[in-house]
């Protein structure tokens, strides 16, 4: 999940969100301004409502950071690397580098997310019974006791047993805790997720179609959502069984020559990758240093036109989107890791670069199984 708005640090991780956040946002202020209050509280002006409207949407997407905070917070506390906190359309994601070592790790990260949630709507719910008890203005009681009703039904619907929900992760963790086995417990948490988000878009289409029940469009894009988060995190999980014991140097494909990431497209393509038929090729800066990889495929993407103005390390994969990886660092929790957004993985020993991964080389040497090097 790339976030398109960058809004600062929370200490000290990242804080983002994608512009279909903004959506949200948008749905919720109408809702409340246009519908809820007016209902609720009649014979305000309009001006009144939207006001009111949008600073609830405000305070729910905070509760949504609030929730991801706390997720990211305890993993870092776990020894966890965190990239970023990113909101977008569906509510938040937390971005782990690492997996988590343990059980406990798991259910501690997992847990605190829908806690912080049902804190603040126990906290919104006070606040809207001290409100109307103190004679508080009716339109701010009826945006806190939204808010109170708000995040109790995200901290519930977390706690489904359905990966990539907090549930899911809860739910395996205490399955790795019973059996020992993480695979077979991240296999079993998606596929329960896939079953969860089928039931959510059958029930959302059949109450868009027949006005039954609450279910809505909505309710069916988050189970569409789900069923294909599931089956992504399935597939990652059999693929880091398929990898067993692995390691770095074993996967990597061996780098060639470090290239210049001042050439232009035209100079890189004619003098890199036409002679070495490269698909992927590391870059370096004027003074030395790394400068990201760049594909053939983002350099033929160029215009033929602009092939001769546009420099390869424009177009190049930056270093803040790699990995770095040690030769003998087994690669089991790449899978997830590159699925994650960062797209290579750089194996370095002694500050010299020896290969690059990719999520197709994973495939490959999951497809193919252990093989010994000397």
């Amino acid at each position: 999940m790339t976030a398109s708005l960058r809004f600062g640090r929370v200490a000290g991780i990242p804080v983002g969100a994608s512009w279909s956040a903004l959506l949200i946002a948008l749905l919720i202020a109408w809702s409340l301004g246009g519908q809820l209050l007016p209902a609720q509280v009649p014979g305000l002006t309009p001006a009144a409502y939207w006001l009111a409207g949008a600073a609830g949407a405000g305070l729910f997407l905070g509760s949504l950071l609030a929730h991801e905070i706390g997720h990211a917070l305890v993993a870092r506390r776990a020894g966890l690397r965190v990239r970023g906190i990113t909101l977008w359309l569906l509510g938040g994601v937390a971005q782990l580098e690492d997996e988590p070592a343990s059980p406990g790790d798991e259910l501690r990260v997992a847990i605190v997310g829908p806690a912080v949630s049902l804190a603040l709507a126990v906290g919104f719910g006070l606040a809207a019974v001290a409100l109307s008890v103190a004679g508080g203005p009716a339109l701010a009681g009826v945006v806190v006791a939204w808010l109170a009703l708000a995040n109790a039904v995200l901290a519930v619907f977390n706690l489904l047993p359905a990966a990539p929900l907090d549930g899911g992760r809860v739910l395996r963790g205490l399955l790795w805790r019973r059996h020992g086995n993480r695979v077979r417990a991240s296999v079993t948490a998606s596929r329960a997720g896939v079953w969860v988000g089928s039931g959510l878009i059958g029930y959302g289409l059949l109450g868009a179609l027949t006005g039954w029940g609450i279910g809505t469009l909505w309710t069916a894009l988050i189970g569409w959502f789900l069923v294909t988060a599931a089956r992504q995190e399935r597939d990652q999980a059999l693929l880091g069984r398929g990898l067993g014991g692995l390691r770095a140097d074993q996967v990597m494909a061996t780098a060639p020559a470090v290239a210049p990431a001042w050439f232009t497209v035209d100079a890189f393509l004619r003098d890199y990758v036409e002679p070495w038929q490269a698909t992927i090729l590391p870059l370096r800066s004027f003074d030395g240093h790394p400068a990201g990889v760049v594909t053939a495929a983002a350099l033929y993407a160029v215009p033929h036109d602009r092939r001769h103005i546009v420099r390869a390390g424009d177009v190049a994969i930056p270093m803040s989107a790699l990995l770095v990886v040690a030769p003998d660092q087994p690669v089991g929790d790449l899978t997830a890791r590159l699925a994650g957004g960062r797209t290579v993985a750089m194996v370095v020993a002694g500050g010299q670069l020896l290969g690059l991964i990719t999520a197709d080389d994973l495939a490959r040497a999951a497809a193919q199984g252990p093989r010994v090097v000397a």
